[in-house]
C-alpha cells in the first residue's frame, strides 16, 4: 500500500495551484497509484480553521478510503477537533505564528492523536529542534516533521534529532528535496522513521511520489518509506481512513 502523509485540498494565494479539486487528487493517484494521501484544506491552514476542516471531511466523505483527515488546529481561533475518523491533526506554526512548542498547541497534544506539523529549519516558529523539544514533553504522541526541515542544508541535522527520539518521524515533501537526499536521510534517521509525502496539490504529486519511487533504496527501505511507517504510525494510534461520523464537528 502506498500511502501519502501529506497533501492539501484548495487554492492558497500565492501559489498557482492548477486543479485544487479532491475529483483531480483522485484521478491522479489512480493514474500513478497511490492508494491514499492524507490531506487538509488549505482554508483551514488560512484563514478558517473550522470551514475548512468541513470542506476535508466533505472530500473524505465523497471518496471513502483515499483521503486521511489532518484536520487542522488553529492556536489563535482554537476550533474544535475530533478523535474520530481523522488521520491525525495538522499545525502550521509559520502561518499561524505561533511556535510548535508554544502552550497554545496544548490542545493537540492532549488528543493524543498522530500531528504533522510543518518544520522549516532556522525558523523561530519550526526549527527541528522544537520538534524535539514537544516530542520528549509528549512522549505518547507520533509527531511527524514535515519537509524533514524545508531547507536542504538542515536535513542532515533533522535526521539526526529524530534518530534520537523514537516518536518522531521525517515527511520529507518539499521543491529541494531530491531521491539521492531521501536516501540518505534513510541512511541518517533509520529508514523506519521516514515517511513519504508529496505535498499535493499545493506541488505535484508526480513529482513528489517520483522522487521516492526512482530514489537509491532497496525494495525493503522503500517500501518502509512509501506507506510501511505511516501505516504503522497511523495503526498504532487505531487511526482510520474514512470520514469523520456525522455530527461531530457541528
Amino acid at each position: 500500500m502506498i500511502l501519502d502523509a501529506h497533501g492539501h485540498l484548495g487554492p492558497w494565494p500565492d501559489f498557482l495551484i492548477p486543479d485544487p479539486s479532491a475529483d483531480g487528487m483522485v484521478a491522479l493517484m489512480d493514474r500513478i497509484g497511490i492508494d491514499a494521501i492524507g490531506v487538509s484544506h488549505l482554508l483551514a491552514v488560512g484563514p478558517s480553521a473550522e470551514e475548512g476542516n468541513r470542506l476535508a471531511f466533505a472530500a473524505a466523505e465523497r471518496h471513502p478510503g483515499r483521503f486521511g483527515v489532518w484536520q487542522v488546529y488553529h492556536p489563535h481561533q482554537r476550533n474544535r477537533l475530533t478523535d474520530q475518523g481523522v488521520w491525525g491533526v495538522k499545525i502550521h506554526p509559520d502561518v499561524h505564528q505561533c511556535a510548535l512548542d508554544d502552550r497554545r498547541y496544548d490542545p493537540v497534544w492532549e488528543l493524543g492523536l498522530p500531528v504533522l506539523a510543518h518544520g522549516q529549519t532556522d525558523s523561530p516558529w519550526s526549527d527541528p529542534q522544537q520538534f524535539v523539544t514537544v516530542a520528549r514533553r509528549h512522549p505518547h504522541v507520533p509527531l511527524l516533521l514535515g519537509h524533514a526541515g524545508l531547507w536542504p542544508y538542515g536535513f542532515a541535522r533533522a535526521a539526526e534529532l529524530v534518530r534520537e527520539q523514537p516518536n518522531l518521524h521525517l515527511e520529507i515533501c518539499g521543491s529541494k528535496m531530491t531521491g539521492r537526499w531521501i536516501a540518505r536521510l534513510v541512511e541518517l534517521a533509520g529508514a523506519e522513521r521516514v515517511i513519504y509525502g508529496s505535498d499535493s496539490c499545493f506541488l505535484d504529486l508526480r513529482t513528489g511520489f517520483g522522487r521516492v519511487a526512482l530514489a537509491p533504496l532497496d525494495d525493503a527501505d522503500r517500501a518502509l518509506v512509501q506507506g510501511g511507517n505511516l501505516a504503522r504510525v497511523l495503526g498504532a494510534a487505531g487511526r482510520v481512513f474514512g470520514p469523520v461520523p456525522e455530527g461531530d464537528l457541528s
